[in-house]
């Protein structure tokens, strides 16, 4: 990932910088499907009152959690695949 004296090129801070607002937005939508499909009913429909205050705060746990797993993954994933497989050795793909 590093090139000689561990500074990074434009194309790596670039592709680091793309991969990063893909990690958001795309934790942003998952967190908000989340929520939606948790919260809408009590939004949406009469509810009893516990369950109607309920609802949102779960939802909004669960959109916090879905954000989180979901930029971590993405960010770990990317930080893998620029790496070779093995010390030494090209990917085999490449």
């Amino acid at each position: 990932m590093t090139t000689h004296g561990g500074r990074r090129g434009q194309a790596e801070r670039d592709a680091i910088t793309v991969e990063t607002g893909y990690a958001l937005c795309s934790a942003a939508f998952a967190a908000a499907v989340g929520y939606g499909a948790v919260a809408g009913p009590a939004l949406l429909f009469e509810l009893p009152g516990g369950l109607e205050r309920a609802l949102p705060v779960v939802g909004a746990v669960l959109a916090a959690v879905l954000f989180l797993a979901r930029v971590v993954s993405v960010l770990v994933r990317f930080q893998h695949s620029s790496q070779p497989s093995q010390p030494g050795r090209t990917k085999p793909d490449s």
